[in-house]
């Protein structure tokens, strides 16, 4: 699994597949899934987000979200659609 993250600044951190989950799980509260779905998707997303990250030692955070997104792009398009519209509602000047 990969033991560190890159950050946009550069700054490193040690992976955390928990930030992955809690991405995911505010994305599908904002797409209104209701309980049992949005358990579904974070679940199979973030198993699929670890997998992927396993045999590397680094990995960068656009790499992760670009990741993040398609596989909910794949899984519960509504749920990449709300995490985009947060984005835009969001992004620092």
């Amino acid at each position: 699994m990969a033991k560190e993250v890159i950050k946009r600044d550069g700054a490193r951190e040690p992976f955390d597949a928990g930030k992955i989950r809690n991405a995911v799980l505010m994305a599908a509260g904002e797409a209104g899934l209701e309980e049992t779905k949005k358990n579904e998707v974070v679940e199979q997303v973030t198993a699929k987000i670890v997998q992927m990250v396993d045999a590397k030692d680094e990995i960068t955070t656009s790499e992760i979200k670009a990741s993040i997104l398609a596989e909910l792009d794949s899984v519960e398009p509504s749920v990449s659609a709300a995490w985009r519209k947060y984005d835009s509602e969001h992004k620092q000047a």
